[in-house]
Parts: structure tokens; sequence; C-alpha cells
């Protein structure tokens, strides 16, 4: 869900790598797949017939209850633990600039794994905007859905009811099928590792992401430079001759 970071970077040269994903956004994203999983497998004994013996007792039913806690509670962990990543990213989830829109009309081939040529891009790519602008709203659409047949349920009528188990099954099965694309180009661009390290390979960035890595270097670039203390100890092998 979060993918902003501090522009810093770890070992200089061909195998430098880049921060991506700090902490914090890692366990947030790591509290979203958890708890939606959560919810689609204790929701479908609810809906699918088949399925209906593994809601017996209502086990699954307080499970999912349990789960819709931490789903909804995403949002206000976000803004605790990176304020500005979260404001960032919803910002930049629904803003594209002509890049954006000329790496739009050759996703196709991205969807292939074939990135060369692709337009350049920023911190997300077009996709990843599209992607996450579409999670804000159909996960608004499940949790105010889900809030309504839970709390207000025995104060809808049956036409109203239907359509609030409407908007939370179509939205469910929205998120369900953004989750399969999102596993998917994990897959095919192999950036599960940069979730789990929080870094990822310079040449990599620098190929998917050319404008977000050129920003990194130009605020790396004005950072102020730490002249050595006076007085301090040389490095051995290097005394005065």
């Amino acid at each position: 869900m979060s993918e902003t970071a501090t522009p810093t970077a770890e070992v200089a040269g061909p195998n430098e790598t880049l921060l991506r994903y700090r902490p914090g956004q890692r366990y947030i994203h790591l509290l979203v797949a958890s708890s939606f999983t959560v919810l689609f497998l204790t929701g479908l004994p609810l809906i699918f017939e088949p399925l209906s013996f593994l809601a017996a007792g209502g086990y699954s039913r307080i499970i999912h209850r349990i789960a819709a806690v931490g789903f909804m509670a995403v949002p206000f962990l976000y803004f605790i633990v990176d304020r500005e990543g979260a404001k960032e990213l919803i910002v930049e989830s629904f803003q594209y600039d002509r890049d954006d829109r000329r790496w739009l009309l050759h996703m196709g081939r991205y969807f292939l794994g074939q990135s060369e040529g692709m337009p350049p891009q920023g911190r997300l790519n077009a996709g990843q905007k599209l992607h996450h602008a579409a999670v804000l709203i159909l996960g608004a659409g499940v949790v105010f859905s889900g809030l309504v047949l839970w709390i207000w349920s025995g104060q809808l009528t049956d036409v109203q009811l239907s359509w609030a188990a409407l908007v939370h099954n179509i939205s469910m099965l929205g998120l369900v099928l953004l989750l399969i694309g999102h596993i998917y180009f994990t897959v095919v661009y192999k950036a599960i590792n940069a979730m789990h390290t929080g870094y990822v390979p310079r040449a990599d960035a620098a190929h998917e992401h050319a404008k977000w890595v050129a920003e990194m270097d130009a605020l790396k670039a004005r950072e102020p430079r730490v002249d050595p203390v006076p007085g301090a100890a040389e490095p051995p092998g290097e005394g005065r001759s």
C-alpha cells in the first residue's frame, strides 16, 4: 500500500541499493494483506452456499469482524507511522502527467513483462497509481457498506440491505481482482524482496522509475557536505610526508 521513502542509499557502485519502503510502511502493507486475506476467506462462507458449513457456529463471522477492525484501522495507523507518506500516496494516486498518460498507452507491453522503452516514471508508475486509486475507492466501498451491514442491518428494509450487500460484494470482488494483479506484477518484476528488505537495486529503480531516481539524486546533491572535524585522527597510511 505504501511506497514512499527517504532518499538514502546503501553500497555505492554497481550494487548500490535505494531505500523504497520504510519499516512502518512495510508493516502497514503486511496489515493490509493479512486482514484482507482473512476477510476474504471468512466472507466466502457467508455468501457462497457450498462453503456455508464453514460458517457453522458463527465463528467465521466473529473472525470476519475482527479482521474488519484491522482493515479499517489501516488509514489511521498509516497516518500515525508516516503522515507525509500517507498524504503523498493519496495525492500521487490521482495525479497523472504526460509521461503517465504515455505509459498507459503502452501498458499492454508492461503487462507482458516488457518494460524496455516505457516512458520514464516517478516514484509510482501510472499502473501503480491506478491500482492505488482503485484500492482507495473500493476499500472505502467495502468499509462503509460493511459498517451498514454490521451496525444498522436491523434498521434497514430488505431492499436497503440488498443494496448494501451488493455494494459490499462488488467492492470486495474488485479488491480480489486487484490483489491477483498485484501478485502477478510482483512475481513478473521480482519485487517481493523489495517489500521484505525495503531496498531496491539502483539499476532496477533507474529502469522502472527514472524520474524518481533523478529526484533522489538531486536531493542528495543538495545535502550539506560534512567536512572532517579539525584535529581528527587521519586514516592509517595517510600521514603527512
